[in-house]
């Protein structure tokens, strides 16, 4: 679509908030086409018109989440029992009815994984939803790992007794991308899709890991694509995520759906040098990344010696520790109200 028919802000507004009467889940409205493509719109831009343009879309944004709560809000209240106020009760008590329970939030996972896709919107990405259960050719054949691979045994990833895998990881989503969008690269557009969902690992449980966390998988295919180009998206999500410049390092690692295939890493901020949250390198690994092997992107009919992209996977919940100084992953999954109210 040119910039020409792009629809505006405003013809945007009133189509969104006219179709959040008649839609049966309102959430769903933050996901439409065309709000992702006011955000695809701000790259193409002049660069003097970018900040205010955007600044307008996510004004839009933030009015939708504000009347998609309330009507949440409105049918959980509409939908609540009616009290028997003839059931017997202590008159002798000091309250014999309940009283109203606090005003509750937003999970911190939940928040901080809007932001993060509100900032891959802003750089042009379309956000495509993971699955929470999947079949053996999208979690590893397509992702070209060997019959062999420890991952695929059930003593290491979670499965159903009839076949299906809980996903250890949202790259389970990368073949189906790769073919979705696919035509976009014969059009001379890249691929440039996230992918954010809940995955399933069976982890020794420590400070850093959890059987159950949030991911982003990241892909972008096009012509002539580099290792500079990976590095250089992520450090812009990140510091634009953080809203400061980082120091980041990255170290050769691997991954059977990546070639050559890296690890990302920032500094510790709980320590000088040395905690058990890093354990004691001063360093904190906070996603792995790569270049597409090329057996991936043929199996999804990417022609590879025409091609090249990359991929990334992250943990949300890491991402948010390092934000607020979390010194335990474990925390966000216990319940804790003292934990959970400090961001409410």
């Amino acid at each position: 679509m040119t910039a020409e028919a792009m629809p505006t802000i405003e013809d945007v507004r009133a189509k969104l908030i006219a179709e959040l009467e008649q839609v049966d889940a309102p959430d769903q409205i933050l996901k439409h086409p065309q709000l992702r493509q006011l955000y695809g719109q701000i790259s193409s831009l002049p660069a003097e018109q970018r900040a205010e343009y955007g600044q307008a879309v996510n004004k839009l944004k933030s009015e939708l989440e504000q009347l998609v709560a309330k009507r949440q809000a409105d049918e959980k209240t509409a939908s609540k029992p009616v009290i028997d106020v003839t059931a017997p009760m202590d008159v002798n008590a000091e309250q014999s009815l309940p009283s109203p329970s606090s005003q509750g939030s937003l999970h911190p996972v939940t928040t901080e994984l809007r932001k993060v896709t509100d900032i891959f919107l802003r750089m042009g990405f379309d956000v495509v939803d993971s699955r929470l259960l999947d079949d053996d050719y999208h979690v590893f054949a397509s992702l070209n790992f060997p019959d062999d691979h420890p991952a695929r045994d059930d003593y290491d990833t979670f499965m159903t007794t009839d076949g299906l895998i809980a996903p250890p990881h949202t790259s389970t989503m990368q073949n189906r991308v790769l073919k979705q969008y696919k035509s976009r690269l014969d059009d001379g557009e890249p691929i440039s899709v996230v992918v954010p969902g809940r995955v399933f690992r069976n982890e020794d449980l420590d400070a850093r890991h959890e059987h159950t966390f949030t991911q982003v998988e990241g892909v972008y295919v096009g012509r002539s694509v580099t290792v500079g180009n990976l590095i250089a998206t992520l450090t812009t999500l990140l510091e634009e995520y953080y809203g400061q410049q980082l120091q980041t390092r990255i170290t050769p690692f691997y991954f059977p759906f990546t070639e050559p295939s890296f690890e990302f890493s920032l500094s510790c901020p709980f320590c000088d040098g040395g905690c058990s949250v890093c354990s004691h390198e001063g360093w904190i690994e906070l996603l792995g990344c790569g270049m597409i092997h090329p057996n991936v992107l043929r199996e999804a009919g990417i022609d590879s010696n025409e091609f090249t992209g990359f991929a990334w996977g992250f943990g949300v919940e890491r991402l948010v520790m390092m934000k607020h100084n979390i010194e335990d992953i474990r925390h966000f999954h216990s319940g804790k109200l003292n934990f959970l109210e400090q961001f409410s």
